[in-house]
């Protein structure tokens, strides 16, 4: 499990290189030769051979040749033998360098290299560099220098702009990665890869689209846990869908979407070329998420207040020092030397007052990072000034960077800047965006570690009622509920609805507003009417019997005329929603290419595309998430008392978010939804309006593939069992969650170093943090982890007993490349060996991979570990030998 399946691509130990032969007329591409440059300036350590498709010889001769990777930068139409030749010689990896292949022509390629086993990063790929190896299979340029940063990038034209910017810029990189269109290794697999490479710190993607937003979000997610990750996605769509038939479709685009999803995946968009290149100098100095709170060291009021200005456009804080910091500060700084806002060191500032600020501000609980601005002044020298931040970078945990303004006369001090890796900025807006960077990855990573189920704690919906509504709906062949039908949907999932009765004729409105009582609202009914405040559709108020019998009537001919071939079912009757100071409100949803399903959340009313207010979140949803999604949109402010109206019950709004989170779940035939308006006041909410299209989901069995329409898969709740424990007690099995870790690292601590060694074939004695994290936040598409959890009771320091928590086993499976097999692992605590745990454990895990649909597991076990080869032998397990290494032992079981 520690070796990734794409290690013979990335880090191979021999290659073989197809590049065309020099001496024969055609057979070599402006790729090949600049290729062949490239590796013969290169130090790459493992054994490197050339061969040509002309090259004779034997299937054995072949086999001897055989290589981890294989690289192809020929003329097209030789790529396809070349590959053929790459997997007869055993290669487990193919980089194809090219440009030009099409999308078919492509296929076939991928098509071959799964036949023959082998990875295909390519065509139309630059290739990649791995600086650590000294190995250069790229034509994007010179070898970068060695790093902890990683760039992939679907544009070769950037990886080779930003090869060159950073070569100026002293930023090294871990490994190069140029995927081009078409590509059979894909983004997700690359990320994937990069989560778990040690000699990788943080990651910058350069992204034109993904194919599969499933796995995209997947990798991502395990990436973004374990390291920074930044992006710069192109290709940004115009907001809005002609075709939508809901407010929340016509007003949310793609590239609102793509935000939200990165945001729940932990990572950092940046929205230009410039900014890219501020994240990479952060990153590359290897800062951590960190809080909002930036302060601001400067020698010059102007550039200070610019840099607060800038802080406040893109909502973080300024960092403040606190009394006792101002206290021990101020008497080491010039006269004129402010300290009420900004650290303003006035004009006369000299290296030690920098250096005395810096260092005060970077101690100071109240600030996360700290931004220093030098501004030239006749006689300070500004390389001293930066050479004072260079030593006190050395003492600092938090995030250092630096604006040193003006040109000609920095330039020295800039280089000083530079070669303590302090990342430095021209203007002071840049330095605090890129500030803005690191902190948003903070934020983020408080979004990546939910995991809700797909059903909240609150009473249970009539799911089955509500999937027969909308099968009755699409049996009629129709996509678009009707106001009676939505709102039925909605009371099944216990959102509050008025009480809405429809009335086919002007006398049926006169008796149901009678009964319901004054005053009623009536509104046309037609599956033809997106929005009926449009045709005059609402009528809002009705006082008496007579007038809603002569409104029924006024309306339907009105409608009538506008849009003579909309279908008119009758009007609705609806009580008159409290008129007490509610808010109005539109929660939606919209299905995007390829994120699916995406919670909106905004202002309502009938001027909601005007107001433009939208927050999105990605379902399912759980309290926090929830709570964020309302505190983004700009609703939000007017929530809590404002002029004259009490504060709303936000607990009932936050309910209903969790109510739609369930219906998105569990009902996949949801295209589009309004819920508009929403009204919510200080006695709860009610929805007065509401909206719903649906369509044909695909066939869906059930377990992982019942939500296969979600880009983020729901905790698997449905995995929970409580177990009788052998000796007495009890304890309960269910799937691994982010929140476990320092449940997980307390178990590998308690166990001896046999154990440890037979789980991880390490001394270590501890998991490191990337692997902590890696072993917590999973993917249950792909992977499991079923924790066994016991509850003990302790005494506390006054002498109560105290119920806390222990993981005390744990099994976990990994699905292979193949999809069809999975790798397991087990690991029970000393104290509970002999038990059971770990029979239950393995049998558990068993029966989620037979679910899945997965045909085998397997495992290495050592040889010399008897207790684990007995419990496989007892499980049914089969045990042979590794013909890889004679110190395990491999047991597979047919699932």
């Amino acid at each position: 499990m520690d070796k990734h399946y794409l290690r013979t691509l990335f880090s191979p130990e021999s290659i073989v290189v197809f590049a065309g032969n020099e001496e024969r007329a055609g057979s070599q591409t402006v790729q090949g030769h600049a290729l062949l440059e490239s590796i013969r300036k290169q130090r790459f350590s493992g054994k490197l051979t050339f061969v040509d498709i002309e090259t004779t010889g034997t299937l054995a001769d072949l086999a001897q040749a055989r290589a981890d990777l294989a690289i192809i930068a020929l003329p097209a139409s030789d790529v396809a033998a070349a590959l053929e030749l790459a997997g007869r010689m055993a290669c487990r990896a193919a980089l194809v360098i090219s440009s030009g292949i099409g999308a078919d022509d492509a296929s076939v390629l991928a098509k071959m290299a799964q036949r023959e086993g082998v990875y295909l990063l390519g065509p139309n790929s630059l290739g990649f560099q791995r600086p650590a190896l000294g190995l250069n299979a790229s034509v994007a340029g010179p070898l970068a220098r060695q790093g902890s940063l990683a760039l992939v990038s679907q544009s070769g034209a950037l990886t080779a702009s930003i090869l060159d910017w950073a070569d100026n810029n002293a930023v090294g990189f871990s490994s190069v990665i140029s995927l081009g269109p078409n590509t059979a290794v894909d983004i997700a697999q690359v990320l994937d890869y990069l989560a778990s490479d040690p000699q990788t710190h943080s990651i910058v993607v350069y992204l034109e689209g993904i194919s599969n937003a499933r796995s995209f979000m997947s990798a991502l997610r395990s990436a973004a846990n374990a390291k920074p990750v930044v992006v710069l996605k192109s290709g940004r769509k115009p907001a809005g869908n002609a075709a939508a038939q809901t407010h929340s479709g016509a007003i949310v685009g793609s590239d609102d979407v793509f935000d939200a999803a990165l945001a729940r995946a932990g990572a950092v968009r940046v929205r230009s070329f410039v900014e890219l290149f501020s994240a990479a100098k952060c990153l590359a100095s290897r800062y951590r998420p960190v809080g909002r709170r930036l302060a601001v060291v400067t020698n010059g009021g102007g550039p200070g207040v610019l840099a607060a200005d800038w802080i406040n456009e893109i909502f973080l804080d300024l960092g403040r020092l606190s009394q006792e910091s101002v206290a021990t500060l101020q008497p080491q700084l010039p006269p004129l030397a402010s300290l009420i806002d900004l650290i303003d060191l006035s004009e006369e500032a000299g290296p030690e007052h920098f250096r005395i600020a810096v260092e005060t501000a970077s101690r100071d609980r109240q600030v996360d990072g700290v931004l220093a601005i030098y501004s030239p002044k006749a006689g300070i020298d500004a390389t001293q000034v930066a050479r004072a931040l260079a030593d006190v970078k050395r003492k600092m945990s938090k995030p250092l960077l630096s604006c040193w303004m003006g040109d000609t006369s920095v330039v020295p001090a800039r280089a000083v800047l530079l070669e303590a890796s302090i990342p430095s900025f021209r203007t002071p807006e840049a330095a605090v965006g890129a500030f803005g960077n690191i902190a948003s990855f903070y934020q983020n990573q408080q979004l990546l570690l939910q995991t809700p189920p797909p059903l909240s704690n609150l009473a249970k919906p009539d799911i089955e009622g509500a999937r027969l509504v909308i099968e009755g709906v699409l049996a009629e062949r129709r996509k678009v509920l009707t106001e009676m039908e939505s709102k039925t949907l909605l009371a099944a999932f216990h959102i509050p609805v008025t009480n809405t009765i429809l009335a086919r004729s002007p006398t049926e409105a006169m008796m149901i507003a009678t009964q319901l009582g004054f005053p009623v609202a009536l509104k046309i009914d037609s599956p033809d009417v997106s929005h009926k405040s449009d045709v005059q559709g609402v009528a809002l108020n009705i006082m008496s019997g007579a007038s809603a019998r002569d409104t029924y009537t006024d309306m339907v001919q009105r409608v009538t005329q506008l849009l003579p071939q909309a279908r008119i079912n009758g009007v609705t009757v609806q009580k008159m929603a409290r008129a007490r100071r509610g808010r109005e409100i539109c929660i939606g949803l919209v299905t995007d290419d390829p994120f699916g399903p995406v919670i909106t959340f905004g202002a309502g009313g009938t001027m909601i595309e005007l107001i433009d207010d939208r927050a999105m979140e990605l379902p399912p949803l759980n309290l926090f998430l929830a709570r964020r999604l309302i505190e983004r949109a700009r609703v939000a402010e007017t929530l809590d008392a404002w002029r004259g109206a009490g504060a709303v019950d936000r607990n009932a709004l936050e309910q209903v978010l969790l109510r739609v989170s369930e219906m998105v779940c569990e009902l996949p035939q949801l295209r589009e939804m309004d819920i508009n308006p929403l009204i919510v006041d200080e006695c709860g909410v009610v929805a007065v309006d509401a909206r719903i299209v649906v369509e044909h989901a695909p066939s869906q069995s059930s377990g992982a593939a019942q939500y296969s329409h979600l880009a983020i898969l729901p905790y698997p709740a449905r995995f929970r069992q409580v177990w009788p424990l052998s000796g007495g007690g009890e304890y309960t099995v269910r799937p691994v969650r982010p929140d476990d870790a320092q449940m997980l690292q307390a178990l590998v601590q308690s166990l001896s170093p046999q154990s440890r060694y037979f789980r991880f074939i390490s001394s270590m004695a501890q998991l490191p943090p990337s692997m902590l994290a890696r072993f917590t936040l999973i993917d249950y598409d792909r992977e499991m982890a079923l924790v066994a959890i016991l509850k003990e009771r302790t005494p506390g320091a006054d002498g109560e007993p105290v119920e806390s928590e222990r993981i005390v086993g744990v099994s976990r499976y990994i699905t292979n490349p193949d999809r069809s097999s999975c790798e397991f692992a087990l690991v029970v605590a000393d104290d509970f060996s002999g038990r059971g745990l770990g029979s239950r454990l393995m049998l558990s895990i068993m029966e989620v991979a037979r679910e899945r649909g997965l045909s085998e597991m397997e495992g290495l076990v050592l040889a010399n570990n008897p207790g684990m080869l007995k419990l496989m032998r007892s499980l049914g397990f089969s045990v042979k030998a590794f013909p890889e290494d004679p110190d395990f032992k491999l047991v597979t079981h047919a699932l």
